[in-house]
């Protein structure tokens, strides 16, 4: 809890150090010269750093179109880029008081979100489960009635695994983690038995782990996970140009080109294949673009 306590203030304080531009994003890239994403460090194939600590991944190439469709908007020759690096529980509040102009990153669409941020169309569906060694014979949530188990601060399936913890009476000791590799960790050095997350994440870490066949994923999907790039609440100008953007690459396939870049081949820094095809929710979502918050969406 001390953890928690320590990260709120944390975000509050940040809250609080730079402006919020009322005039619009556009206006504050065309006057600076410059753009702002927010990005991770361990969100694999999403958003994470390389061998040389660039940020890359699938939202990062996204975000990067983007950044070329503002220019255009703008007329601009230009965009300085400014990377940003932002926590599961930084992210919001770097984006609301100006500090990131795009959340380019693994950021769930929510209801509860919403009222601080908006989303761009969904880019990927997936879903809460958890991650343990296969020498602990843990495999559903009964199993882990009483021990201890952790997430990433400030995400969602913290949030879900909190209220399933209550309703369900199982006596679980649930850790937060600043970021989804001290999670992992954790795990590893048996301090927690199981790790809740985004499944697609869980993959990410499993893959590139020393040995990945110690590991299971759950078999049970706890919740649905709809993706999106994460944008400033209130600004409708900034919002079409993104969302266009994104429209514009389900449309002509350059999104497919991209999942397959990153899901369905080899990727840095260990060339590892995630195997992971496009699933029937995103393909529907592809089709019939939606920045829906709403689960029943994506069913």
């Amino acid at each position: 809890m001390k953890t928690a306590t320590i990260t709120l203030f944390t975000a509050l304080a940040v809250a609080a150090t730079a402006p919020v531009y009322a005039d619009g994003r556009l206006e504050k890239i065309k006057s600076s010269g410059e753009i702002a994403l927010g990005h991770r460090d361990a969100s694999i194939p999403f958003s994470y750093l390389d061998d040389n600590q660039k940020p890359i991944g699938y939202s990062m190439d996204i975000c990067q179109n983007i950044v070329e469709a503002v220019k255009t908007k703008l007329g601009m020759d230009s965009i300085n880029v400014k990377l940003v690096p932002v926590t599961s529980s930084t992210r919001i509040p770097l984006l609301a008081n100006g500090t990131v102009d795009l959340n380019c990153g693994s950021s769930t669409n929510t209801k509860e979100r919403q009222a601080q941020v908006t989303f761009a169309p969904t880019t990927f569906v997936t879903a809460t489960r958890f991650v343990a060694k296969k020498s602990s014979n843990i495999n559903n949530l009964e199993d882990l009635k009483g021990k201890t188990v952790i997430s990433t601060a400030g995400t969602s399936n913290i949030r879900w695994a909190t209220g399933a913890n209550d309703q369900q009476n199982l006596g679980m000791n649930i850790i937060p983690a600043k970021d989804h590799a001290e999670a992992f960790l954790t795990v590893n050095n048996g301090r927690a038995a199981a790790f809740f997350m985004d499944d697609i994440l869980l993959a990410g870490l499993v893959a590139t782990s020393r040995d990945p066949s110690e590991w299971m994923i759950s078999k049970d999907a706890y919740t649905v996970e709809p993706y999106a790039i994460m944008e400033p609440k209130d600004d409708p100008e900034f919002k079409k140009v993104v969302d266009d953007t994104i429209k514009g690459m389900m449309k002509d396939g350059s999104l497919a080109e991209l999942y397959k870049k990153w899901f369905e081949s080899p990727i840095p820094p260990k060339d590892v294949n995630l195997n992971w095809p496009m699933s029937d929710q995103l393909k529907k979502v592809v089709a019939n673009p939606t920045d829906s918050y709403d689960p029943e969406m994506y069913k």
